[in-house]
């Protein structure tokens, strides 16, 4: 089923499955790649990095209280959904208040459903931080273990991006890049941070601007993003991403953009299950499901990233073939349903069998004659 995109980015999206289609391997060329010219990229860049302290502000352990910090979203449009069908359903009513009441009504109708689909559009900077760490924040406070980040955007700060990400990883977050939608520059760190990651939209990089810097030449510019580049690395590695991201950053033309190709982001650990998360939960399910279930969820995961999750696909799509390849591996699992592959779909579809069996119990009875 297609998704009413604008004109737009349905051009963006055709343009960036064109130039996947001739990438060169993995491995950075000393030499630019093909590039494309991003039209996302504007006149703040896509991927900044800054070297200013943020202004001192109060402490306050937010899991512990409702009494939030003021925050308020401006780096983009935010909004919740408690359903995966974004097609039917839309993307539920946008918000811009990160208050603590604010998100508890947007997030209440989730807590019987299970699951919260958060979609954002636009920069990632210190608001898009605040914005997961309090969504997620909610989201365990009501019970809600299925989480998806929806996301279109276009880059924004890096060492947001690297914060943003290290809170995605541990708030076990799936991640969407649906038909329409794109990931660029900074944005593509988040991807290592998810548990998951469903890719359909254009996802690219291109080098670092340094904003406010004092370097007068190459060499000093050079160290300062040396510094940036380690950074990188070092949150890569520990989110189970490959470095060679961070040396896409610190190559491609900032005025052009590297598309990486469904190979790339295979190898890349960008898409389908996190390799570092999935080796921990690998140890926990064990111990709570048994050695069974892992051998069956590994070769389900081995089948739907070869017939199922491959970028250019619609994500309703994608998770309609993951839905019907489960069965085959004994899915969704009687002892540990909330740990079977796709679990948030199940949870909305339990939701919606609820509802329709309290609506058909409530039905008045005809009498008759």
């Amino acid at each position: 089923m297609s998704l009413r995109s604008s004109t737009f980015l349905a051009a963006l999206l055709a343009l960036a499955m064109a130039a996947c289609s001739g990438q060169a391997p993995p491995t950075p060329p000393a030499a630019a790649p093909d590039t494309q010219t991003s039209a996302d990229n504007g006149p703040d860049f896509g991927a900044v990095s800054v070297d200013v302290a943020p202004p001192k502000k109060k402490t306050v352990d937010i899991a512990k209280t409702t009494e939030w910090p003021e925050a308020k979203l401006e780096s983009g449009k935010a909004s919740i959904s408690c359903s995966t069908d974004y097609v039917a359903n839309g993307d539920g009513e946008a918000f811009s208040n990160l208050g603590f009441f604010t998100l508890l009504d947007a997030m209440l109708p989730c807590k019987d459903v299970g699951v919260v689909r958060l979609r954002y559009k636009g920069r990632v900077a210190g608001d898009f931080t605040t914005l997961i760490e309090r969504v997620a924040n909610m989201a365990t406070r009501m019970g809600i273990k299925q989480r998806i980040l929806d996301i279109d955007s276009s880059g924004g700060q890096v060492e947001d991006a690297i914060r943003a990400g290290d809170v995605i990883a541990n708030t076990n977050w799936t991640m969407w890049v649906r038909e329409g939608a794109v990931c660029h520059s900074a944005c593509v760190l988040l991807l290592a941070g998810g548990d998951d990651r469903v890719i359909s939209g254009a996802v690219g990089v291109h080098r670092i601007i340094r904003i406010q810097s004092e370097a007068t030449s190459r060499a000093q510019l050079s160290a300062e993003l040396h510094e940036v580049h380690d950074a990188m690395k070092e949150y890569l590695e520990r989110n189970g991403a490959s470095v060679a991201v961070a040396d896409f950053m610190m190559t491609v033309p900032n005025q052009s953009l590297r598309l990486l190709s469904p190979d790339e982001l295979q190898a890349f650990g960008l898409i389908g299950r996190n390799a570092a998360q999935e080796d921990l939960e690998r140890i926990r399910l064990v111990r709570r499901c048994g050695l069974d279930f892992v051998r069956r969820e590994d070769a389900f995961h081995r089948a739907f990233s070869q017939r199922c999750a491959q970028p250019g696909q619609e994500v309703d799509a994608i998770n309609a073939c993951g839905l019907a390849l489960r069965p085959q591996y004994g899915f969704p699992d009687k002892k540990c349903a909330d740990d079977s592959p796709l679990a948030e779909l199940d949870a909305q579809a339990k939701a919606a069998a609820d509802a329709a069996e309290e609506a058909g119990d409530a039905a008045p009875v005809q009498s008759t004659q």
